[in-house]
């Protein structure tokens, strides 16, 4: 019997056999990216406890095979999926998805999540509580994992809180010996023996006497609030080869086995009041970042900016996605994600004709559906080539207005404050703008090649954020997405690309227009298979995983064992 024959028995006995997918058409869509990446597996394995998972990692260490551990597979950069098929070993992909397991602790003020749990659901638990989780809807929409935000440094929306980020976890690390071995440091007494721990996990078995308060231990990133305001340094507030927030899980992107997190859970913002700004002049909202940044006592809760363009695109490839939100809610979003997968699945038999189906039978029903934004947005797209949605709290509301009432209300420039619904609207189209992207993408795919996904951050004191590309280059690009985080300086620049035109190539030359504005990059989705891990991120790597069994070549490093090149 051969060593992966070997493997997969193992495996079996491990989940059951219908738990260890095998069959190219099971595992498609564990193998592919949301948005890019894919490869070939040996198999995807779904265990359905803790102990389960640590059972199926010592089978695939023992085997001597690649490890891909994957959470909601939702990511934009391809980090947990395969990508391509020459991984030592071959590629074992183990799935979280039916770890779901959320425990509250300290009276709600932090939680516990799974591997397998998702923002969702810690929505969810956290709201008749009156608090909520460090990120809210967007990713949530997808059914992203904590955990998966956790490792991959994921940023979010809300300007006072920073990436994901924790020093508090339960994880799998292997050694240099090759062992792999259970670390606890989730601030939480569970015992000695690894299987017994995980089963206490699991289950819940264990008291707020066993809960450390871990008063000297992060569950977020405390000084963001004041890094953020730190308007006149020329390094970025965030990104995601930062050494201040590399820490064992926080951001491993794989390269251990998280088996839970400890995160703290923050007071729901009551009062809150939401504006819409538009302007043809973006140094005002410059001007506007850094008077808020620099001198209000309140920061704001959020600020969304998007290009006319991202408006553009949202509001017509992004209409049935934000219609099934708004209609339906995002606690049943993961399971049409999923249906859609297994719809995809299908079409794919049909050859070309079930290319990119679901995407186009969506969109005419889109078409169908009748106008779902406010008619003082629609006013403002017309007017305005900048768009800016601004939530502050409501200590903050009365400084804002009048300093946007002297800022902001002249012909080049206007604001006005959203009603409830208004205010959900706005928030709304900006999330889906970058699925939108996407869906473009699936229906004109005679006219584009690819998308050109860069998600950067600029410096806190850089004034010209606004890009602008030689002729040569705009040339190769149907349409200019910019969208983003503004007072953070985190945008996302997605760049539908011309048919005929090579990506990487395209890619390559943006990337020195923006080293040369002194930008970092992956700022919030995780290097994966699109970016170059530098230095400091490929150390930390290297630290975490100095087998190279977990997730390799990520990052563009080499994927052989002890992290050996290939000459």
């Amino acid at each position: 019997m051969t060593a992966p024959a070997a493997l997969l028995d193992r495996l079996r006995d491990i989940v059951g056999r219908r738990k260890v997918l095998t069959a190219p058409r099971a595992t498609a869509r564990f193998r592919e990216g949301y948005r890019t990446g894919s490869g070939a597996a040996l198999a995807v394995v779904l265990p359905g406890t803790l102990v389960e998972l640590w059972r199926v990692a010592q089978a695939c260490v023992a085997a001597d095979v690649s490890i891909i551990m994957q959470a909601s597979n939702t990511g934009l950069t391809g980090g947990s999926t395969p990508s391509g098929d020459d991984y030592p070993g071959g590629v074992v992909i183990i799935s979280t998805v039916r770890l779901k397991g959320i425990h509250l602790v300290r009276d709600a003020e932090q939680v516990v999540c799974l591997a397998g749990a998702t923002l969702n659901e810690l929505e969810r638990a956290l709201l008749p509580l009156g608090r909520e989780p460090h990120s809210v809807i967007g990713s949530s929409c997808l059914g992203a994992s904590v955990v998966g935000g956790v490792c991959n440094n994921s940023g979010g929306s809300l300007i006072q809180r920073g990436p994901a980020f924790t020093q508090l976890a339960l994880f799998g690390m292997i050694g240099d010996d090759g062992s792999l071995s259970l670390v606890n440091h989730l601030g939480i007494d569970l015992g000695n023996e690894p299987e017994a721990m995980l089963h206490r996990l699991d289950t819940g078995a264990f008291g707020a006497a066993e809960v450390d308060g871990c008063s000297d231990r992060w569950a977020h990133d405390r000084s963001y609030v004041s890094h953020v305001r730190k308007i006149d340094s020329d390094r970025p507030a965030r990104f995601n080869a930062d050494s201040r927030c590399l820490f064992e899980a926080a951001g491993s992107a794989g390269k251990l086995i998280v088996f839970a997190v400890r995160l703290d859970t923050f007071p729901k913002e009551e009062g809150s009041v939401t504006f819409y700004l538009g302007t043809n002049d973006p140094a005002k909202l410059t001007t506007l970042r850094r008077t808020i940044l620099g001198t209000f006592e309140h920061l704001p809760i959020a600020g969304e900016y998007m290009h006319r363009a991202v408006f553009d695109i949202a509001d017509r490839y992004g209409k049935d996605m934000f219609a099934a939100i708004k209609r339906i809610g995002t606690a049943r979003l993961p399971h049409l994600f999923a249906a859609k997968a297994r719809f995809d699945s299908w079409a794919r038999r049909l050859g070309p004709a079930g290319a990119h189906l679901s995407d186009r039978l969506m969109q005419r029903i889109g078409r169908l559906l009748p106008d779902h934004l406010p008619p003082r947005m629609r006013d403002y797209r017309d007017r305005f080539e900048h768009h800016l949605i601004l939530k502050v709290p409501g200590s903050a509301a009365a400084a804002t207005r009048a300093l946007l009432a002297s800022q902001f209300d002249d012909a080049a420039s206007g604001f006005f404050e959203c009603t409830a619904q208004e205010a959900a609207d706005a928030f709304l189209h900006r999330f889906v703008a970058a699925g939108a992207a996407v869906r473009y993408r699936a229906v004109h795919a005679h006219e584009v090649e690819d998308i050109v996904a860069l998600d950067i951050a600029l410096p806190r004191n850089a004034r010209q954020w606004v890009e602008e590309l030689p002729d040569d280059i705009a040339g190769d690009i149907l349409h200019r997405l910019y969208y983003g985080h503004f007072f953070c300086h985190v945008f996302h620049q997605d760049y539908i690309v011309r048919k005929g035109v090579d990506p990487l190539a395209l890619e390559h030359r943006m990337l020195e227009i923006l080293d040369a504005r002194g930008a970092e990059y992956p700022a919030e989705h995780n290097v994966g298979h699109l970016y170059h891990a530098k230095p400091v991120l490929a150390d930390f790597y290297r630290s975490l995983d100095p087998t190279n069994r977990f997730n390799p070549g990520i990052g563009h490093m080499p994927r052989n064992r002890h992290w050996k090149q290939i000459t």
